[in-house]
Order: structure tokens, then C-alpha cells, then sequence
């Protein structure tokens, strides 16, 4: 079994401050990964669910961030966890907005959460460090993290709070790695590759241009075959009216046309005639 703590402060006037990221990731895990509801327990409110293989407790401590320790120390006696169980969500002044860092151990840098927890279970806690960025002056940062994040912080905020569910199972496992990519696979996701376009096969290089090409050959072809029977067709009526007017046997000319055409007389048989060639043949 593992404890998740979520930091911050309890109440709607709380609810959206920079202090209380750690809330916020922790609910936002319940939600995500089917926990039971929340209820009140430990000074603090708890839900149970799992995670992958793991049973996992969520704890948001209701004593106010500076005693965050007293209800994490109860619910750590309660059952008989050692604090390498506890991880700890939190926010941190020193890292960028949305930036995320995962520490085992260590200091508590002056956050008030951090050295309430290091004062009743000791500091061999995992922490995850949640980026909401510096003000610039020391004075200035208690008002800092207790106001709200501005409206230009959501898209980045709801993009962190997906990455932290999602990564969530893995944390529980013990693979920090995994569960930092898998925050980072939404706070950035990975470009499309855009690489070169492959040589078209020869058969398709031409693309419409060759099939607009081909096609303007054939219609000059099929033009050119109409010329061709049409011309045909008056060549064989002008030769026919010539033969006709000096007396030769109109099928003289005929079979010797044909012949010319077709090759030898035996190699085919004798051509049908012509619509115009009969016509001619009426008048003659």
C-alpha cells in the first residue's frame, strides 16, 4: 500500500491558488483512475482506489499547509506505512510553470508543507515537485502562491494535471522515469516527422500532366483515323466519278483500290463498300 499526499489549503477560497497544485493533482487522479469517494479522515480527506497493481491511499490534509505533517503522521501510524511509502505532491517556486521534478529525500527548501512533514515522519519521503514559477522578490512570494493561476496558466495547468494521471500507475510502480514521460509526452508532445517525399514509380511520374498527354494523343489519334476514312471515302468517290465519265467498269477501279490497300487479292477478302461508294454507284 502507498499514500499519496496532495499539499494545500482547505476551502473554496483556496480551491485555485498556486499554493494548492498538490490538491489539484491529487484529484485530479482520483478522478481519472475510478478512487471511491472522498471522506473524512486523518484531519484530512481520503479516497482509496488502485493503481495498476498497486493499492493506493489519497490523503488532502485540511490543517492548512503549514501542519500538512499531523495528518500524514496519523494516517502513516494508522497503517504502519514508512515514509519511502508516502509521496508527496507540492508546489515549487524554484522551477519553471509546468515544469516537474521527481526527489527522494533531501531538504525542505523553507516550504511550509515540506518542513511540517519533515518534523513528523522524517524526510525519506518521495516528492513531486510542481513547477508554478518565482515572482522575482522574496517579498513577494506569499501573495504569489496564494493567488490564483491566471486565466493564460490553464491550458498548460490542464495539460500537467493529464500528464500526472497518466503517469500516475507508473509512480505507484516505482518507475519514476516512465511516469516523467509520461508528463512530458503532454506538456510537449512530439512533432510530426516531416521528411522528404519518396520519388514517385516511373509509371506514376507523369501523374495527371501524362494522363491529360495521353489522353490529347489519343483524341489526335481518333481525329486522325477520321480523317483518314473520310478522306478515304472522297478519294474512292472522286475516282469513281473519274472512272465512271471515261466508261471503265466501275469494279475495276474498285478491286484495284482495294488491292492497294490490302495487298494481294488472295491475302483478304474483298473490303464492304462504302455508304458513298453506293451512292455513286446509283447515279452512275
Amino acid at each position: 500500500m502507498q499514500l499519496f499526499v496532495g499539499l494545500g489549503n482547505p476551502g473554496g477560497q483556496y480551491a485555485r491558488n498556486r499554493h494548492n497544485i498538490g490538491f489539484m493533482a491529487v484529484e485530479r487522479i482520483a478522478e481519472d483512475h475510478g478512487f471511491g469517494p472522498w471522506r473524512g479522515k486523518f484531519q484530512g480527506r481520503l479516497c482509496e482506489g488502485r493503481l495498476g497493481a498497486e493499492k493506493v491511499l489519497l490523503l488532502k490534509p485540511e490543517t492548512f499547509m503549514n501542519r500538512s505533517g499531523q495528518s500524514v503522521g496519523e494516517a502513516l501510524r494508522f497503517y504502519k506505512l514508512a515514509p519511502e511509502d508516502v509521496t508527496v505532491f507540492h508546489d515549487e517556486l524554484d522551477l519553471a510553470p509546468g515544469k516537474v521534478r521527481l526527489k527522494a529525500g533531501g531538504g525542505h527548501a523553507g516550504h511550509n508543507g515540506l518542513r511540517s512533514l519533515h518534523g513528523a515522519i522524517g524526510e525519506g519521503y518521495r516528492r513531486v515537485r510542481l513547477g508554478i514559477g518565482h515572482p522575482g522578490h522574496k517579498d513577494r512570494v506569499a501573495g504569489y502562491v496564494l493567488h490564483d493561476f491566471a486565466k493564460a496558466d490553464a491550458e498548460w495547468l490542464d495539460d500537467l494535471m493529464r500528464g500526472l494521471s497518466d503517469g500516475a500507475p507508473a509512480l505507484a510502480a516505482g518507475e519514476g522515469p516512465r511516469f516523467l514521460n509520461a508528463v512530458s509526452l503532454r506538456m510537449a508532445p512530439p512533432r510530426p516527422s516531416i521528411g522528404r517525399k519518396a520519388p514517385a514509380a516511373p509509371g506514376d511520374r507523369a501523374g495527371p500532366a501524362g494522363s491529360a498527354a495521353g489522353g490529347a494523343g489519343t483524341a489526335r489519334g481518333e481525329a486522325g483515323a477520321a480523317r483518314g476514312e473520310t478522306g478515304g471515302a472522297g478519294a474512292g468517290a472522286k475516282g469513281v466519278a473519274q472512272r465512271g465519265s471515261t466508261g471503265a467498269p466501275a469494279d475495276t477501279g474498285d478491286e484495284s483500290g482495294a488491292r492497294d490497300a490490302a495487298g494481294p487479292a488472295d491475302a483478304s477478302p474483298e473490303p464492304a463498300r462504302s455508304p458513298l461508294q453506293r451512292l455513286v454507284d446509283r447515279f452512275r
